[in-house]
């Protein structure tokens, strides 16, 4: 992203910058009625849009897209700044630009999360803030739950489900040699070489069976069906389904 020169068309070697001077001119000139200076005055700060974007250079986002997002912030921020203020203009600026740009990537999220979870996470992080600036300390999610009067569970799960998708190949170590990638760091508990071997010796025991008590098995064990339904299936009694189905599981031992 940052070697990109061409975003949308826009050299970005060659954007203009306008001074402060420059701005509040223009900004003067677009308050007294003057609309022809509003294309100036977006062109003139296409690089603040430019600079924010960097920021989420690590979102696998395309950078196009990111950037018209951007542009849109400028253009509430140009439409909204309020002169009375003694506030320089990148200083509000900014804020609206990324603004947009998180708004976009959330409602964007590979993972659909629901408007009710994303509002109740939004106010969490604006309730954790507010605590943070008054008792200048983190506060605890209890805290947090209590403010929202929500229970503590609730709050925990929407956090949870904002936050942003993480590859299995994203890196999260490199000293100079192979990297460490997430997954390297995953177990798999069902995937190992011992269920392996037992996977083998289970399908190696059922070939010694007869067809009638493969299926038995197969009805009872992998469909998940009880014996009065196999009963019914097969047209026996639930008595012979039970000793056929211990005969089986006996017979089987000897092979595992």
């Amino acid at each position: 992203m940052a070697n990109k020169v061409e975003i949308c068309g826009v050299n970005t070697a060659k954007l203009p910058v306008l001074t402060s001077e420059q701005m509040h001119e223009l900004l003067l000139a677009m308050h007294a009625g003057d609309t022809t200076v509003r294309e100036k005055m977006i062109k003139g700060n296409l690089r603040l849009v430019l600079s924010v974007i960097q920021r989420f250079s690590n979102r696998g986002e395309y950078v196009d897209d990111l950037f018209q997002v951007g542009c849109i912030g400028l253009i509430k921020s140009i439409d909204n700044f309020d002169l009375s203020q003694n506030v320089k203009f990148s200083t509000y600026a900014v804020p609206m630009i990324i603004g947009e740009i998180r708004r976009y990537l959330r409602d964007n999220n590979p993972i659909r999360v629901s408007r009710s979870l994303r509002d109740i996470a939004y106010h969490a992080i604006q309730v954790r803030e507010s605590l943070l600036n008054k008792h200048s300390r983190d506060p605890s999610l209890n805290e947090i739950a209590k403010a929202l009067n929500l229970p503590r569970e609730e709050v925990v799960f929407a956090m949870d489900a904002i936050q942003e998708p993480v590859s299995l190949f994203e890196p999260i170590y490199h000293d100079g040699g192979d990297p460490i990638y997430v997954m390297d760091q995953i177990g798999d508990e069902k995937n190992n070489d011992q269920n392996w071997l037992e996977n083998i010796a289970i399908s190696e025991a059922l070939d010694k069976l007869t067809e009638r008590e493969k299926k038995i098995l197969n009805m009872r064990f992998f469909q998940g069906k009880t014996q009065m339904e196999v009963a019914e299936e097969i047209g026996i009694s639930q008595a012979q389904v039970s000793r056929l189905e211990k005969a089986a599981l006996n017979h089987m031992q000897k092979y595992i």
